[in-house]
């Protein structure tokens, strides 16, 4: 679990209700549930017509990963790239046929069987930079879908505010309640800016950092197999995928 981006949130939530209430606001006037329809649904609505279905789906299903994001082993895989050339280097590439058939990782499991079959190294670095390029490209535009709620959100919320604006109207001539349905108005406003930036725009861009770190462990995997395939020393693989390492 991402302590961090809990914590985050948490702050970033505390401190914009907290600093409302130093100023003698009540929590209670910042819940409304119609300007929270209206900008949730707003936003959400129109992202989905933008969206392709598949596109959306792959977004929503990404969104756990902010709490609890994947652990990549880059150094037990590259420990293992290593221990690899070394196999390959002394018996050939099929001592590596059983290690392919029972890896779980389906990239590292594809490149294992293309190194076994005997691919060319320039076919076999072809082939997985292409299928990394196009996993990186399917997973940015998941995330993408939370970049455009973020822009979404603020307009809506205008919308919202408007709207209840124009309820307030018909009010105008009892001022305490037309005083107290422009304060309700707003707070549609208040939700639109607020989840976009405390909530959808973060999120999308933690989902690309984490797109690119998938990206990095990705890209260790090619650089040992295609070195293995051209049957380099263990330690010259070795000091290749060091340089992979998180410092």
């Amino acid at each position: 679990m991402d302590k961090l981006a809990i914590s985050g949130f948490l702050l970033a939530v505390l401190a914009v209700a907290g600093g409302f209430v130093m100023e003698g606001g009540a929590l209670s006037t910042l819940l409304h549930f119609p300007a929270f329809l209206i900008v949730v649904g707003g936003t959400v609505g129109a992202v989905m017509l933008q969206t392709p279905f598949n596109q959306f789906r792959l977004g929503l299903s990404m969104l756990p990963w902010v709490i609890r994001p994947a652990q990549l082993p880059l150094e037990h895989t590259a420990e293992r790239i290593v221990q690899w050339g070394s196999a390959a280097r002394g018996s050939g590439f099929l001592a590596l046929e059983n290690d392919a058939l029972a890896e779980h990782d389906a990239f590292l499991h594809r490149g294992l069987n293309l190194l076994v079959d005997g691919v060319e190294p320039a076919v076999l670095q072809d082939t997985l930079d292409a299928e990394l390029t196009l996993e990186r490209e399917r997973l940015l535009r998941g995330a993408r879908i939370f970049d455009a709620m973020g822009g979404y959100s603020p307009t809506i919320g205008i919308v919202g505010a408007v709207l209840g604006l124009i309820q307030a109207m018909s009010n105008i001539s009892e001022p305490e309640l037309l005083g107290l349905g422009i304060a309700t108005a707003f707070v549609a406003t208040i939700y639109g800016v607020g989840f976009a930036n405390l909530v959808f725009i973060p999120v999308g861009n933690k989902l690309k950092s984490l797109v690119q770190q998938r990206t990095l462990y990705h890209e260790l995997i090619v650089e040992g197999l295609v070195s293995i395939a051209h049957g380099e020393n263990p330690r010259n693989i070795e000091r290749k995928l060091a340089a992979y390492h998180p410092g």
